[in-house]
């Protein structure tokens, strides 16, 4: 059984962040609210951890678009090989914010992630994840939790994502009710910005 841990966006209380750290760098599972809808993520480290997130998908983890929520652009050097001026700009513009920005993956990956020729990057406008990655020091795994119905729906309460998924996670973040619009997904890899899926974030930074 899970945990289910109380965070206020506004004062993120720091012994409940430590409380979430060391269950990620124990290879644990969380479920997390963002800006956008609430998330599954893991230790971006920990394979084993990414690998089991990937088998709750359903999918192959070399075929999984995971993101990766990074609390500011200080990590992509670690994970995007060098990025021209214009994309850095558009960036420090748009993030953070309910995007997601696929970039050309670094040689450094981590091994889970080794074969990807790109990545998904966000940094979601939600001061709890954004502490709770900052706390961890480096990024977690991610991807949006969402119901299996046919209809794309989004759990937005808390409560409801914790008795769906208390006996598959290891702690679920109340951080208030979520929203049910996905980020908007940009593709950065080509010459021109390609909008791949368009969600929550504005078009109007292009």
């Amino acid at each position: 059984m899970s945990e289910f841990v109380k965070i206020y966006e506004e004062n993120p209380n720091q012994k409940e962040i430590d409380k979430v750290v060391k269950i990620l760098k124990n290879g644990g599972l969380i479920i997390y609210p963002t800006d956008t809808v609430y998330g599954l993520g893991c230790d971006i480290t920990n394979t084993k951890a990414v690998e089991k997130i990937a088998k709750m998908k359903g999918v192959k983890l070399e075929k999984a678009n995971f993101s990766f929520i990074c609390n500011d652009l200080s990590h992509l050097s670690d994970y995007v090989k060098q990025i021209d001026s214009p994309t850095f700009k558009l960036l420090k513009r748009a993030l953070p914010g309910p995007y997601t920005f696929i970039l050309p993956g670094s040689n450094n990956l981590p091994k889970a992630f080794k074969k990807r020729k790109t990545v998904g990057i966000r940094i979601p406008d939600n001061n709890i994840i954004r502490a709770i990655v900052e706390n961890l020091g480096n990024p977690i795994v991610s991807t949006s939790i969402r119901d299996d119905d046919d209809i794309l729906e989004y759990t937005t309460d808390p409560e409801l994502i914790f008795e769906k998924w208390s006996n598959l996670v290891d702690v679920v973040i109340d951080g208030g009710y979520g929203d049910n619009y996905a980020s908007t997904v940009i593709d950065l890899t080509t010459s021109e910005p390609e909008v791949i899926r368009e969600g929550k974030g504005s078009l109007d930074i292009l």
